[in-house]
């Protein structure tokens, strides 16, 4: 059969890339650090520093998982060889079925494994701090901020992530204020980096009796989590610390404790705060945790040398400088303005199916190039 021939040539045409990504994936090396590892886990000395001992299995597992990823694909890719070869011999018709969605399973594979390419910011393999902003508006945008929350919540589970609640700040009558949630998962930051921004939604209001269309924004601020190891000098006299309880209709996602803590720095007027845990002193850690990443998030993004030369209260998210819209009515379309990726299915989108837009970015983050905008 003809398809047969066409998915050999298919295949012929990526092996190639294979090679390449070998190269741009450095799985040699990889191997080599596994290796290594496997050695000098076997000494006694070796446990003695149990902080760095953890830190290390975890970046092998990280590399493990990497080399896993890329022999799953190349066990995937030779499969297939092997299929079509014994299709054309026998001119089995009955395999071309199994022929389609091998190469469309592998297809998937290959593009989550070239992304992992792209994946090369010194804090792209952390956990993710998202915070959710509702934008001016009162209900009708505090309703959009909980449907991003769910949105991104729904991606996490999709992908196998663990994603716990910091703060919750619920809405007057419907929806939030504001929400922090901590992504837990290999390369959370890496993907969620690129949807950092004012995200607009269109659509006839559920509380508006008239029905007429609403325009509403909310904000998406998203951080590297940053780990114990990373040292970062900030000063006891540089923080307010208040205490206070917990409490809303919020209550599903919060204890309504007296532990709540909300932690001002001076020097720059951020402020972090945690309320889920059930202790002040666990709070606290969180919300120093939350703080230190944005301070290294900040640091980063204005190409600072310093934590020092961070002045002044940031103002991190421009209300008008939207990079996605969500349009409900009179059409249904989400379109990044950045990338110019778009999906019309608006309900899979507000269910988690994001994936088309976070690749998006980071294809174009890797070339430059962008959408006219």
């Amino acid at each position: 059969m003809i398809q047969f021939e066409e998915y050999k040539n298919k295949l012929n045409n990526i092996e190639p890339e294979l090679s390449e990504l070998f190269a741009a994936l450095d799985i040699e090396k990889a191997r080599q650090k596994v290796d290594e590892f496997e050695e000098k886990s076997g000494d006694a000395d070796f446990w003695n520093d149990i902080e760095a001992s953890q830190k290390k299995m975890q970046e092998i597992k990280h590399i493990k998982n990497k080399i896993s990823s890329y022999e799953k694909l190349l066990g995937s890719f030779e499969d297939l060889q092997t299929l079509c070869e014994l299709a054309i011999e026998e001119d089995d018709e009955s395999l071309l079925s199994e022929i389609e969605t091998g190469y469309s399973a592998f297809e998937s594979e290959l593009e989550l494994v070239r992304l992992q390419t792209l994946l090369t910011g010194d804090y792209d393999g952390n956990n993710a701090i998202m915070s959710f902003h509702a934008g001016a508006g009162g209900t009708e945008a505090q309703d959009w901020a909980e449907m991003l929350f769910r949105m991104y919540t729904r991606w996490a589970e999709r992908h196998g992530f663990k994603y716990k609640v910091l703060d919750y700040l619920d809405g007057d009558e419907a929806g939030m204020k504001s929400a922090d949630i901590l992504i837990e998962g290999e390369n959370a930051f890496g993907y969620l980096k690129s949807e950092m921004g004012v995200h607009r939604l269109v659509r006839v209001s559920p509380f508006d009796s008239s029905g007429r269309r609403h325009t509403s924004f909310a904000a998406v601020e998203v951080m590297p989590e940053m780990t114990d190891d990373i040292e970062i000098d900030i000063r006891d006299e540089d923080l307010k610390v208040d205490t206070y309880r917990s409490g809303g209709a919020g209550g599903q996602h919060v204890n309504k404790t007296e532990s709540a803590i909300r932690i001002t720095h001076l020097p720059t007027g951020i402020v972090v705060a945690c309320q889920n845990e059930r202790s002040q002193h666990q709070n606290r850690e969180i919300a120093m945790r939350m703080l230190k990443s944005k301070l290294v998030e900040i640091k980063e993004r204005e190409h600072l040398d310093k934590i020092e030369d961070i002045k002044g209260e940031q103002k991190k998210i421009e209300w008008g400088s939207q990079i996605r819209s969500y349009v409900f009515m009179p059409y249904t379309l989400a379109k990044d303005h950045r990338t110019g990726f778009e999906n019309g299915n608006i309900n899979a989108v507000m269910d988690g199916d994001i994936d088309g837009f976070i690749n998006a970015y980071l294809k174009a983050a890797a070339t430059g190039n962008w959408a006219k905008q």
